[in-house]
């Protein structure tokens, strides 16, 4: 290609040798040519540049809406969190300068001590704990440390949609495999434990080129937590043969109805094998300090600190020094009624009862989830009834349905079908996802949305 861009320059620049007039050299000539002619992004960049995240966030600035969509709370994050923030920010003047790049020292200290003891752990807080900016910053930290071209990441659907594209970037092939809905009793809502791996299909997406295994407990968009059974049979299989577990932990305060988090670095087997990967955004309501971790054993971790220290280096000190304060007042509370990480998810419990409640008077079906942010609802009803919404031909119904619902009821979810790969998308195409960690005035706001949805249905 650069040879034939340079013919061709050298040709349509001849006419111009001994022109004067002309003011241009031929050696300008030639390298604006082969300039142009250059590939400008990177081959890893190739598959990736859509984002379908973009489209919804701009409709949802376009129309009068009420933002169900977003996984973020609108309300404030604790009073502790707050002025643990402030303090950051207005006392010692050093924490406007550099930390340790791998972490502010408190706040590693503090994150071993704490996930230590759930991890049955004596961690190092220089070798076991690494500071991100945010989970999703670990995230990529941890595939472009751990995936190789060439190998194959397991990926359990529906899955966080940057695991995909994370994985493609760091020159790997992702491997999906789907959790399976079992239908609910007639008159019955679902509920997100009723997914399930079917063990022989898991099992048979391991290969000799697997080297990781991607977990995300409990899961987005699901609400689904894994049970210790299910996690025991992943860990089975990583440990057989040899395959990494990177587990996505995020929201593992946020469990409902009596259901408990198992960390799976803390089977049998796993803490040799496994990166854990937490949030201070989702444990504190604090979505925008980005502060995220990476916990695990130092012969992995010290791959991790080598794409830190040669990209990012850093993250700003003043958020990790709040977020240290944060755990250090939740160690002392934990387990106790005074401690945040078990009245966030009575608070938020109640907010997902509203919200199936509410959701239920128009005629979606919401699946009861175990734990997160979000529950999806079941809209096969809606395909059945007006299945030629706008859109294009190829495109899944949820994705329409959600622009639908948009323009003209006012109300942001997202389609569940952006969590799974192109292959399962069209199988998957008739929930959509709402996140209930709203505040009280978001939930009344969208309850009047719904009356009047319900009023123009009764017509």
């Amino acid at each position: 290609m650069l040879r034939s861009a340079a013919g061709l320059s050298v040709y349509l620049a001849c006419p111009l040798w001994g022109r004067k007039e002309a003011g241009t050299s031929l050696s300008r000539c030639l390298y604006q040519s082969l300039t142009m002619a250059k590939r400008l992004q990177a081959r890893r960049l190739d598959g990736i540049d859509h984002n379908p995240w973009v489209e919804f966030v701009r409709l949802s600035k376009e129309y009068d809406v009420v933002n169900l969509g977003q996984g973020f709370p609108d309300f404030s994050p604790p009073d502790f969190a707050v002025q643990a923030f402030q303090q950051a920010v207005s006392g010692n003047f050093m924490l406007n300068q550099y930390t340790m790049a791998f972490g502010y020292p408190p706040l590693t200290k503090i994150l071993a001590s704490f996930f230590g003891k759930l991890l049955g752990q004596e961690l190092d807080p220089l070798k076991n704990v690494l500071v991100t900016v945010g989970a999703y910053g670990a995230l990529f930290t941890a595939f472009q440390a751990l995936v190789d071209e060439g190998d194959e990441v397991i990926i359990i659907e529906p899955a966080f949609d940057c695991y995909e594209p994370m994985t493609m970037m760091a020159g790997g092939r992702p491997v999906f495999v789907s959790l399976k809905p079992s239908p609910a009793p007639k008159g019955q809502l679902g509920h997100s434990n009723d997914w399930q791996l079917d063990p022989t299909e898991l099992a048979s997406k391991f290969t000799p080129r697997t080297k990781i295994l991607v977990l995300n407990t409990p899961n987005n968009p699901l609400g689904k937590v894994f049970s210790k059974t299910e996690l025991e049979l992943v860990a089975d299989l990583c440990q057989k043969h040899d395959v990494l577990c990177i587990s996505d932990e995020v929201y593992q305060w946020l469990v409902y109805d009596g259901h408990q988090h198992v960390s799976i670095a803390s089977l049998p087997g796993m803490w040799d094998r496994t990166l854990t990967i937490g949030s201070a955004g989702k444990s504190f309501s604090a979505t925008g300090w980005k502060v995220g971790w990476v916990i695990g054993p130092d012969n992995i971790m010290k791959h991790l600190r080598t794409v830190h220290q040669n990209s990012i280096f850093h993250c700003p000190t003043q958020a990790q020094a709040a977020v240290a304060q944060c755990f250090e007042r939740e160690q002392q509370h934990f387990g106790q009624p005074s401690s945040y990480f078990l009245q966030l998810p009575q608070a938020m419990r109640v907010n997902r009862d509203h919200m199936i409640h509410s959701l239920q008077s128009v005629g979606l079906k919401p699946l009861v989830p175990q734990g997160s942010y979000f529950l999806i609802a079941d809209i096969s009803d809606f395909k059945s009834k007006m299945p030629d919404l706008p859109g294009a031909a190829d495109e899944p119904y949820d994705r329409r349905f959600a622009k639908w619902m948009i323009k003209n009821k006012g109300l942001v979810a997202i389609p569940v079908s952006i969590f799974f790969s192109r292959p399962h998308q069209k199988d998957f195409d008739h929930y959509v996802r709402f996140c209930f960690v709203k505040d009280e005035a978001t939930l009344q706001a969208m309850d009047e949305r719904l009356r009047k949805w319900k009023g123009e249905l009764q017509r």
